[in-house]
């Protein structure tokens, strides 16, 4: 007997009949003799329901109320995932976060899972109970309802996983596995087998949209092993786990590409010691990631400041620069939401010279324009119009001979 959780995205359980089908999925799971943990997204598009809703009651909602109004999509789902296993002559029982309960801290919207109740799990289990938990909530220790980010359900599961210690964890989406570029742009777009979990970290945070990126952080740190799987069908997926030799074989394992990126400058910026800091700081404090940073040469004393956030901080980003901006003497601030980073990921690439340049001759024979640039051990960023997005795209999937016929 094998302890499995399963997670199923929104489209997954987007309709009854959806639902349907992933209980009868569970069931099969359960019926081969496992015990079955399952963690549910809220139905298709509902979140983002809830998202209008707030923003159309005021400008900047009160992040716990926020939190408060959409974590309710994952109640419906996790009711009736049990109402149709107890139909079907299962014992199966759902959970709220809160309930289980999963610990986080107190950022809401982006909260940090702290730690995973097991005690009313494992009872439940004990008794031969399916356990439907809601994804992507938690609870701080204040009691406050909390939500751990867009994709949050991804780290509910591998969390679950990693504090039951399951034998594998799960993830059942829309795509049956992670492909080196997004399939709508590129149509030879081919399934990887398996996938470090460094390249799927960097994939993650780059844009790829199968996995949170948090869940693979945990699943690295716990040497939980992903199986990402279509609810469709039940073909192979893609396993994501540690690194082996035959991955360091393959030079760029995937392109991907993130339009969710907005990119601020701050014009003649004092170049001194502590001046950074009181740019950086207030971002950091409200909870707004910055990714790409680039400063230009001190001239005169004095420099330009250049990086990225992403596009839905950007009003709030630009209202905090604009007051640290003054505060700390620097000529102005300009904005641009119309750029998007497109990357390269591979393991192999830590043992083969010339990536680099590959990608910048690849675009630029296309006539794509670099803004800015990021590297690290095992992928290269570019900031990029983003009009040109998916001929970038299509571009390095070819020079580095990702597709299906190479």
């Amino acid at each position: 007997m094998a302890l499995v959780v399963q997670k199923y995205g929104g489209t997954s359980v987007g309709t009854i009949e959806k639902i349907r089908n992933v209980a009868q999925r569970v069931a099969r799971t359960y019926d081969e003799g496992n015990d079955v943990v399952v963690i549910v997204s809220a139905m298709a598009g509902e979140t983002n329901k809830l998202v209008d809703l707030a923003n159309a009651m005021c400008e900047f909602p009160n992040e716990r109320e926020y939190d408060v109004l959409v974590s309710t999509g994952e109640q419906v789902t996790i009711a009736l995932l049990s109402m149709c296993l107890q139909s079907m002559g299962y014992k199966a029982k759902s959970y709220l976060g809160p309930q289980i309960p999963i610990k986080t801290d107190s950022a809401f919207s982006r909260a940090r899972i702290l730690e995973i109740g097991e005690e009313n799990i494992r009872e439940d289990l004990k008794g031969g109970t399916i356990v439907v938990v809601a994804g992507f909530q938690g609870v701080d220790s204040e009691g406050n309802i909390t939500t751990l980010g867009r994709g949050g359900s991804d780290t509910s599961a591998v969390a679950v996983a990693a504090g039951l210690k399951a034998d594998v964890c799960e993830i059942y989406t829309d795509v049956d596995g992670v492909y080196t570029t997004d399939p709508r742009i590129v149509s030879d777009a081919s399934k990887i087998e398996k996938i470090s979990y460094e390249e799927m970290l960097e994939m993650a945070s780059l844009g790829a949209k199968v996995l949170q990126i948090r869940s693979v952080e945990f699943a690295k740190k716990y040497d939980v092993v992903i199986h990402v799987r279509s609810s469709f069908n039940d073909n192979p997926g893609t396993l994501v786990m540690k690194e082996d030799a035959e991955m360091e074989t393959v030079l760029v394992s995937g392109v991907t590409y993130n339009k969710d990126e907005a990119k601020i400058s701050v014009m003649r910026v004092p170049d001194k010691p502590g001046i950074a800091a009181r740019i950086f700081s207030p971002l950091s404090e409200a909870n707004i990631s910055v990714d790409m940073i680039i400063q230009n040469v001190s001239t005169q004393g004095m420099t330009d400041l250049t990086f990225t956030v992403p596009r839905t901080d950007l009003k709030k980003a630009l209202k905090i620069i604009e007051e640290a901006a003054q505060g700390i003497g620097a000529a102005g601030v300009t904005s641009d939401d119309k750029v998007a980073k497109v990357s390269i990921v591979g393991v192999g690439m830590r043992s083969h010279s010339g990536v680099a340049s590959k990608m910048f001759n690849a675009l630029s024979a296309e006539g794509v324009n670099i803004l800015m640039i990021s590297t690290s051990e095992i992928k290269i960023s570019c900031v990029i119009e983003d009009k040109y997005t998916e001929l970038a795209v299509r571009v390095l999937h070819d020079a580095f001979g990702l597709g299906n016929a190479s």
